[in-house]
């Protein structure tokens, strides 16, 4: 596949149409909406009522795949290290063994026909879990929760699984209030979709660079390798969401890290081939030039308010080993109070930098035809 890279596109509106035929855009700005529409569906599916009448469950397992499968994350990162039972997110086809009766279940899949989901949420149901079910109606899914009588919350997707997010995310979140596992209640979550919609006029396509926060990180991490650093359970899951949209919506690398692991490990990477742009020995005469690369490692590190004090420092001192070495650095603040509004901002402004990236290298947004061939050949 071959690019034509023009951060130019960025600028001209009819330009970022025109690269994104199927409407990336829309679907990433529809976030806001999905909050409200989720609750909504949540409630009226009755699942909050079945679940609490039960009681508090051992421990939450989450099962799902890529987009889907992140909504465990925020679901964890959410309900904080203080949440009073673990909230752990299953990517794999098999379930652990360690759960069983006593846990609650919760099966994710926007498309509603995951495979791995599927055979993992058969085998919750056979070994009596607790369950609930969160996807597409009419689907191998909700097929399964009606066998197993288990409450079901259909989603309607905004076009990808990677952008209905918080379609996903917010019967989770509902369920986990009425447990009693998280202070969520509905005034918050129309405070996020504020949130939400603030950011999407912010990054709007006819917001031009220099006043659009998207568009200059695009612009920054154009042709750079992209590390992503978190330091705190919303961060970290921030993080990793990014590094998945730099894959799916720019066709793009990015290294996900979490300090203070990576202070252990990736920052040994600033000395590295990488750092200053891998460029060859200068006064090597006969080296081809064509192999100077003019771009390297770009450190990206997402800042949360609750930091520990340690991290903290960690963060500021990683920061000024990168700029000594040459690594560009691009920092992003969480806003807001609540863990959801902060993960919420970080996520929905990483979700239109990986789209205006993805514009600016000539690459379609929405297409994974690796994905679709992959599933393909080992059907």
């Amino acid at each position: 596949m071959s690019v034509a890279v023009d951060a130019g596109r960025l600028d001209d509106v009819a330009r970022i149409e025109a690269a994104d035929p199927s409407d990336m855009l829309r679907q990433v700005a529809s976030s806001a909406a999905q909050i409200r529409e989720a609750r909504a569906a949540t409630l009226e599916s009755g699942a909050v009522d079945v679940l609490a009448r039960d009681g508090r469950p051992r421990a939450i397992v989450v099962t799902g795949m890529g987009g889907s499968g992140i909504s465990g994350d925020v679901l964890a990162a959410v309900c904080g290290l203080g949440c009073a039972v673990p909230i752990i997110t299953v990517r794999g086809y098999r379930l652990p063994g360690w759960v069983g009766a006593a846990d609650l279940v919760m099966a994710v899949s926007c498309s509603g026909g995951t495979e791995e989901t599927v055979a993992v949420a058969a085998e919750a149901a056979r070994r009596g879990c607790r369950m609930l079910f969160v996807g597409g109606a009419d689907s191998p899914l909700s097929a399964l929760a009606e066998q197993s009588r288990s409450p079901f919350v259909p989603v309607r997707s905004a076009g990808q699984p990677r952008s209905t997010l918080w379609g996903l995310t917010v019967p989770l979140l509902v369920a986990a209030r009425g447990l009693g596992l998280v202070d969520a209640p509905d005034g918050l979550l129309e405070v996020a979709a504020g949130r939400l919609e603030d950011i999407a006029h912010r990054c709007r396509p006819s917001s031009e660079t220099f006043v659009n926060p998207a568009k200059q990180v695009a612009a920054e991490l154009l042709g750079d390798i992209p590390m992503i650093w978190g330091g705190s359970e919303t961060t970290a899951t921030a993080a990793y969401r990014f590094c998945c949209q730099l894959n799916e919506n720019a066709k793009y690398p990015g290294v996900f890290g979490c300090l203070p692991e990576s202070d252990h490990n990736q920052v040994v990477a600033f000395d590295g081939y990488f750092a200053q742009g891998g460029a060859a020995d200068p006064d090597d005469f006969f080296r081809d030039r064509a192999d100077d690369a003019e771009h390297g490692l770009h450190l990206v590190v997402l800042r949360d308010s609750e930091e520990h004090p340690q991290i903290r420092k960690r963060r500021e001192v990683s920061v000024e080993l990168a700029r000594a070495r040459g690594v560009a650095v691009t920092e992003l603040r969480a806003e807001g109070e609540h863990p959801l509004e902060r993960i919420a901002t970080l996520i929905a402004l990483a979700d239109y930098v990986t789209v205006y990236l993805a514009i600016a290298l000539g690459v379609d947004p929405t297409p994974v035809a690796t994905i679709q061939e992959l599933k393909t050949r080992i059907a």
